[in-house]
C-alpha cells in the first residue's frame, strides 16, 4: 500500500478517518492524499465573469487556509501528507482523483457536514463506493489500536466473489468467511452450501485449507446474519463485496452493503466485484 486518499469535510468523523489513515500509512510506509471537495455552485465553476472568478478564488484560498490548520495534528507527524483541494460539487469525483494518483485505498468517515448522515445513504459516500475501483474503508469512531485481527468477509461464494475475496485475503491474514442462509427463494440445504463453499475455495485458493474459517449463519435477512455472525466471531472489521457502478443493491439481491454499513458499529471495507 503506497497511497491512501482521505476525503475530508472538516467534521469530527473526517478526523476519525484521517487518524485511521495515518495509522495505516505508518504501518505501510504509505503517503496520505488528503482531499477536500470545495462545493461551489455550478455557476461559479463555469462562469467567466470577473466577480464569479474572484469569488471562486476567495473560497479556494479560504479552504486552503482552513486545510492547513486542520492538518496540524500530532497523529500526522512522521507521515507524508499531500493536501488536495478540488472544486467539484460533490464527492462523486473522489474515485477519479484516486485513479489519477494511483491510490490503493480510500478511507472515509461515516458522518459529516456534507451529507454523510448515514453511511452509504445519500449521494456522497455511496458514490465514492459505487465508482471506486479500489477498496473503501469507512469508519464510524475514533480508532484505538486499529488492529484488524479478525476480519469477517461476507460472501455467497459465487464465482464473482472470488476476486474480492483474493483482494481481502492479501490485505488481512486472519479472514473469517461468513455465509448467511435465509428463508425464501435463496434458501439452500446444508449439503448445497458445503458443495458451493468447497468449489469456491478450491478455485480461489487451490485447496480447502480455509474450510474451518467458514462460518454459517441462519437469519431472517442477510444483513442481520452478517452482523450477528461478525459479533459472535469477535470481528474487528467487516468486509463486503459490492458491484459498484451497477448499484449497491445488487449485492446478495438486496441493499445488503448499505444495511450492513448503516447498522454496524464496526468499520466496514468494500471491495469491488
Amino acid at each position: 500500500m503506497d497511497k491512501i486518499i482521505v476525503p475530508i469535510d472538516f467534521s469530527q468523523y473526517s478526523e476519525y478517518a484521517l487518524e485511521t489513515a495515518a495509522i495505516l500509512a505508518k504501518r505501510n510506509n504509505a503517503d496520505l492524499l488528503v482531499l477536500h471537495m470545495l462545493e461551489l455552485d455550478q455557476g461559479s465553476l463555469i462562469s467567466s465573469g470577473e466577480d464569479q472568478n474572484q469569488q471562486m478564488v476567495f473560497y479556494l484560498k479560504l479552504a486552503e487556509q482552513k486545510f492547513d490548520e486542520y492538518l496540524n495534528k500530532d497523529f500526522l507527524k512522521g507521515v507524508s501528507v499531500t493536501p488536495i483541494v478540488k472544486h467539484f460539487k460533490v464527492f462523486s469525483e473522489v474515485a477519479k482523483v484516486a485513479e489519477e494518483h494511483n491510490a490503493d485505498m480510500i478511507v472515509m468517515g461515516s458522518h459529516g457536514a456534507s451529507g454523510l448522515s448515514e453511511i452509504f445513504v445519500g449521494s456522497n459516500t455511496e458514490k465514492v463506493v459505487r465508482y471506486s475501483e479500489i477498496p473503501v474503508l469507512v469508519v464510524k469512531q475514533k480508532p484505538d489500536k486499529l488492529d484488524f485481527d479478525i476480519v469477517a468477509f461476507a460472501s455467497d461464494f459465487s464465482k464473482e466473489m472470488i476476486e474480492p475475496y483474493i483482494k481481502a485475503r492479501h490485505l488481512f491474514s486472519n479472514l473469517k468467511l461468513i455465509h448467511v442462509n435465509v428463508p425464501g427463494e435463496g434458501f439452500k440445504s446444508s449439503s448445497e452450501i458445503e458443495k458451493t463453499v468447497a468449489s469456491f475455495l478450491q478455485t480461489a485458493d487451490g485447496n480447502l485449507d480455509r474450510l474451518n474459517d467458514v462460518h454459517y449463519a441462519s437469519d431472517y435477512t442477510v444483513e442481520k446474519g452478517i452482523l450477528n455472525a461478525s459479533n459472535l466471531l469477535g470481528a474487528d472489521l467487516i468486509a463486503v463485496p459490492t458491484h459498484g457502478r451497477k448499484g449497491l443493491a445488487h449485492f446478495f439481491s438486496g441493499s445488503v452493503s448499505e444495511d450492513v454499513a448503516n447498522h454496524a458499529t464496526l468499520p466496514v471495507i468494500t471491495f469491488k466485484i
